[in-house]
This record gives structure tokens, sequence and C-alpha cells, in this order.
């Protein structure tokens, strides 16, 4: 036992032993800093963590919110010693703060409509959402704002603001606004660049030691090449690099001869020595100060270029002879390709649409399509002979304006049907009124008819013998009845269909009291085969309209009585209560549907039972009601082996 101790305490000393950095982390956006089962990972993560292996430094990473990391970097006790953070180009915050890690930018965002955001100017007078602590709160510290600012703790809250129309405008980091955008499909990018960043990793002035270290081995690893590789399996990009190796060869090979001339002056002459002198240090100030120049200038290339390279558009600049005289190559070869053209199917000409932005010296915007995916174009003059050109994605934009037109068309339809039913319901009843008098007249004639017969025997009616003709006629009369009768069912489902929904009216309702009512009344069509039902003994209570919820559940019996085949099909009904919802579920083992069907399977008039009888608006209804319900409806089916339809709803407060 002592020796397992002892080994123990060999084991662990030196890691306990080992110093550690507590690496505070806020976000989740990939791919800089975010959890993933439990696991903290990102570009940020792994890079502090690799930081660390070459310092003999243990990381630790705890999450906090962003204020509370911002309030632990300015306390020397507290447990935080470093957090990424984004500073605005050439401007430090006031911490001890390390090289470069990524660039980035912030900008604009609005609703859906709002007008674009072309520079700070357009923000005078609006509302506009800032971050505090943020990158974008650091660059206005010291700048006059003509705008009514809105301090927020983060971006999300920023969102939230503007769809609620609190705020006009937020300017956000463009890694959080990405993941952000998807949740809030009214908001949209409405602006370039307005400020350009980088992430840097922070900490209290007095961990100013360790932040040196941190910097040295950040600067060997870029040296190594192993940040490259960092940054290629984060972002699927490089950061370029300059070598002046070639350079520095050049100049030392230069000063060694001016020097060799130097020496030769002295053999000759004290004046030509000392001219020589004079001269061989005013080089070497200026080798300094190129060196020093040529320095500044790498550096500002490289975040430029780290800038460019990260923006998710194409960006591509073009000389008025087709010449590509930069690109971050995003989508570039959308330019050259012959399945690029415009959205109404013209042609497409890159150096014609080049030559007439350069003629009128006037920006061009166009919609464009390529394949199934649909793209902005904008091309913009930005020299007599150049224009830039910006691709952007709005394949989702275009398919939620389709989806926005196509509601449009059925509430028209629906309108439209309610019209329509009224109008065919009144000569409806009519019809089916005059066939029960004829019926009933029928029954009447039928013995006087016999006993004319006995008196004329050679009398027809319509050509046939009479007691011939008096079965045709009622078997006439029951099949105009039944058509009307059909005709009255469909009318009251296009009725039901464009009928508003009342929730004001709706009461607690029961699940499995509709299910027993309803197998009551279908007792008929269930009757040739098996129904397996399956009530939860709890009480899936619902607010909603018994009768409605009847309709739905009668229909999707009917449906599944069509699907199976009789004296073999099976149907199962069951209940069932899951946290906070209450689920009704319908499965049989009949015929089943493709996925071309379900697809289309609660669109009006759509059904594939025509020759039926069928008219496509059972299930129509059926979704209205479910949705007047706040519930939900899922179809799972294949074809041969049945369907099951789920029906979920919240369940009633008691």
């Amino acid at each position: 036992m002592r020796l397992i101790l002892f080994f123990i305490i060999f084991f662990t000393l030196p890691v306990l032993a080992q110093d550690s950095i507590v690496f505070g982390v806020h976000s989740n956006t990939a791919t800089l800093e975010w959890r993933n089962n439990g696991v903290d990972q990102g570009f940020n993560v792994e890079l502090l963590n690799r930081i660390g292996q070459l310092t003999n430094t243990r990381i630790i990473v705890r999450r906090k919110s962003f204020q509370q990391l911002l309030n632990d970097v300015h306390n020397p006790n507290s447990d935080i010693d470093v957090i990424a953070v984004v500073s605005p180009v050439n401007m430090d915050r006031q911490l001890a703060q390390s090289d470069p890690i990524y660039a980035t930018h912030a900008k604009a965002y609005t609703l859906q409509g709002k007008a674009l955001i072309n520079n700070w100017a357009d923000l005078v007078d609006k509302r506009v959402a800032i971050k505090n602590g943020a990158f974008v709160d650091v660059y206005l510290s010291d700048k006059l704002q003509k705008f009514d600012r809105v301090d927020v703790d983060l971006y999300e809250t920023g969102f939230q603001l503007l769809i609620t129309n609190q705020v006009d405008v937020v300017i956000a980091e463009s890694f959080v606004a990405r993941r952000l955008l998807p949740m809030y499909p009214s908001v949209r990018s409405s602006s370039d660049a307005l400020i350009y960043g980088a992430f840097n990793f922070v900490a209290n002035s007095s961990k100013s030691e360790q932040m040196y270290q941190i910097n040295e081995a950040l600067r060997q690893l870029k040296l190594s090449g192993e940040y490259d590789q960092l940054v290629n399996k984060w972002f699927g990009t490089g950061r370029e690099k300059v070598d002046l190796t070639f350079s520095e060869k050049r100049m030392f090979a230069l000063a060694i001869i001016v020097a060799i001339i130097s020496g030769a002056g002295l053999i000759y002459t004290g004046f030509i020595s000392a001219s020589l002198r004079r001269k061989t240090h005013t080089l070497d100030a200026e080798l300094i100060q190129r060196k020093r120049i040529e320095a500044e200038i790498s550096e500002l290339s490289q975040q430029f270029q780290s800038v460019l390279d990260g923006i998710p558009n194409g960006v591509t600049i073009v000389s008025k002879d087709l010449q590509h005289l930069w690109s971050n190559d995003n989508n570039i070869y959308l330019l050259d390709s012959d399945a690029f053209y415009y959205i109404d199917n013209d042609i497409f000409v890159l150096k014609t649409a080049v030559l007439n932005v350069l003629s009128s010296q006037k920006s061009f915007i166009a919609d464009m399509r390529y394949q199934q995916q649909f793209w902005q174009l904008q091309i913009y003059p930005i020299a007599q002979e150049q224009v830039v050109i910006l691709l952007e994605e709005t394949t989702e934009q275009h398919r939620l304006r389709q989806a926005n037109e196509e509601a449009s068309r059925l509430a028209s339809l629906g309108e439209l049907s309610a019209g329509i039913a009224h109008e065919i319901n009144n000569p409806t009843g009519l019809i089916v009124h005059a066939v029960s008098l004829f019926s009933a007249a029928m029954k009447d004639i039928s013995p006087a008819a016999t006993y004319y017969q006995k008196q004329n025997p050679f009398w027809l009616v319509a050509g046939l013998q009479p007691d011939i003709a008096i079965k045709e006629l009622q078997h006439s009369c029951g099949s105009i009845e039944d058509a009307a009768k059909r005709i009255s069912r469909i009318v009251n489902d296009l009725k039901r269909y464009a009928m508003p929904h009342i929730a004001d009216a709706y009461t607690q309702v029961c699940l499995n009291d509709v299910v027993q009512v309803t197998l009551r009344l279908t007792a008929n069509q269930t009757k040739f085969h098996q129904v397996i039902t399956q009530l939860t003994e709890q009480q899936p209570c619902i607010n909603g309209d018994a009768q409605q919820l009847q309709q739905v559940l009668i229909n999707l019996i009917q449906n599944a009585c069509n699907a199976c085949t009789e004296q073999q099909g099976v149907i199962e009904i069951e209940t069932r209560i899951q946290d906070t919802t209450a689920i009704l579920s319908i499965t049989d083992n009949g015929c089943g549907m493709n996925s071309a069907t379900l697809k289309r399977i609660t669109e009006p008039f759509f059904t594939t039972r025509r020759h039926e009888g069928g008219s496509g608006l059972g299930l129509s209804v059926c979704s209205k009601i479910i949705k007047e319900h706040q519930g939900e409806m899922q179809m799972m089916s294949s074809v041969g082996k049945g369907t099951r339809i789920r029906l979920t709803f919240a369940l009633a407060k008691e």
C-alpha cells in the first residue's frame, strides 16, 4: 500500500508543480472557441494550448460571461489570467497584449428592407446597439458619436432589440454575427466593414512577464509555420508571409562591399577614408530605416490580407482588359462560368458589364443564378481603368421570398374557396331537397304504374318496361342524392379551410375522449380492420375544440382504412404524455407513400384518390386545424410498409 502511494505521489508531483495559466472564454462561436460534447475547443483554445506546451505551462479553460471576464482581467487577484478579445487595428488596450492572432471586422446589421449603411454618416440620429467592452466600444471610446448609443451586454441582446424595433442598427463583430444570423432571419448585413480589428491575448498588467512568454511562443509558432497550419485547420486559409532573407543577404553583401571600398580608401588617402566612413554611416542608418519601413509595410500587408481572406463573399479587382489584379479566391470561378447568368435567363458577359460600369462610373447591382443557387453581383468603379466585383450568395433569401409568395397565393385561394363554397351550397341544397321529393314520389307512383301496365301491356316509359324504368329512376335518384351529398361535403371542407379560427372559444379537451368518440363515429369504416388502442392512464388534456379534433382524427382513420386491405389492415391509435406535451399517433400497415407524395400531402386539392371521389381537402383542413391548436403534425411513411402520423400538442395548464 505504501509503495502504491509512493508511485502516485512520485508521478503527480511534476504535474502539481507545473505552472498553469487560466484561460477565460465566453463565446460559443465556431471556429474560435466553443464547447462540443462537453469539450472546449477552437482556434484560440488550441493555439493557447500549443503555447502552453512550448512554455511548459498547463492551460486551464474556464467559461464565464464576457462582462465577468472583462472585470476579472482588470483585477490582479482574479482567477483568470488570460482572455482573447478583439482590438481595433493600430489601437492597443490598456492591458498586457499579445501580437495579433487573427484578423476580423465589424459592420452594421439592420432589419430586412431598411436602407443600407454606407458609412458612419448614415448612423446619425439612429439608435445603435454597442456591446460593452467589445472592440467596437474600444474604437468609439475617443470618437465623437452622432448617434443614440444603446449599450448591451451581448451582441445577441442587440439582435433581440433590433427585431423588436428598440434599436435601428447593431454594430457587431463578423464571427459572432455569422453565427447569430440563422437564428434571426429578419436581420441582414447592411454595410461593408466599418471597423477592422484583430484577435489578441490580453492579461492584467501584473501578468506582463507571463504575456512576454506567450508572445515569444506565439512568434516561434509563426516562424516555424505551425501557426499557419492551425489557421488552415480552423479557417481554411493561410497567413501570407514575406520572406526577408534574400533582402537581408543582399543588403549585407552591399555593406561588405562598402566596407571593402572604405578599407581601400584608407590605404590611398585619409580624406577619401573619412568621406567613405561618413557614407558608410549614412548607408547603415538608411539600411536600418529601410528595414523598419519594410517591417511595418509587411505587417500592414499581412493584416490587410488576413482581413480580406476572412471575408466569406467573393472580392475581385479587375482591370479594363479583364485582368484579375487581386482576389480573395472566394467564388471567383463564377465570373467565367457559362452557367452563371442573370435571374431572367439573360446571358452574363463580364466584359460588357465591366465596360458599362467604367464608362458610366456608376455602380451595377444584379441578381444572378448559378445552377440551383442564387447570387447578388455588385460592380463598383474604383479607378478610371479598374472595378471591384463583389459576389454574395442569396439562395436562402430567394427561397424565403418564394415561400412568402406561395403563402400569399394560398391565402387568396382560401378566400376564393369560401366564396365559391357559399355560391355552390344553395343550389346543392335544392338538388338534395328535390331528389328526396322524387324518391318519395317514385314509391307512390310505383303501384299506379303496375296497375296501368296491366291495363296497357304495350305501355313503355322512356323506351323501357315500366317496372324496369321505375327501378332505373329510383337508382338515378339515389345516385343524384349521393353526388349532391359529395358536393356538400366538398363545399363544407372548402368553407372549413377558409374559415378563421376562434381560439377564445377553446376549452379543455381530453385526447382519450376524442379517440373514443371518433372510434364510435367510424365504426362502420373500421369494422373490416383490426383497431388497436393504447390510451395513457393519465389525462392528456389540451386546450381546443373537441369537434374539430374529432374531425381531424376521423379524417386520419378514414385515410388509414383506405390505405389498408380488408381483413389484413391493422390500425394502431396511441395517446401518451411526454414532458409538457400530449401526443396522439395513428399507425397503419397500408400501402404507404413515396417521398414525392409525402411532400405534397397537405396541399389543398392534392389527392391520390381522385378517381375514387377524393377532393384533396381532408388533410389540408386537418393541417389547418392542428396549426390553429398550436400543434404539430409529423408524417413518416414508406411504400409498402405503412404510415405513421404523430400529432403533438401542448398540455393544458391546470
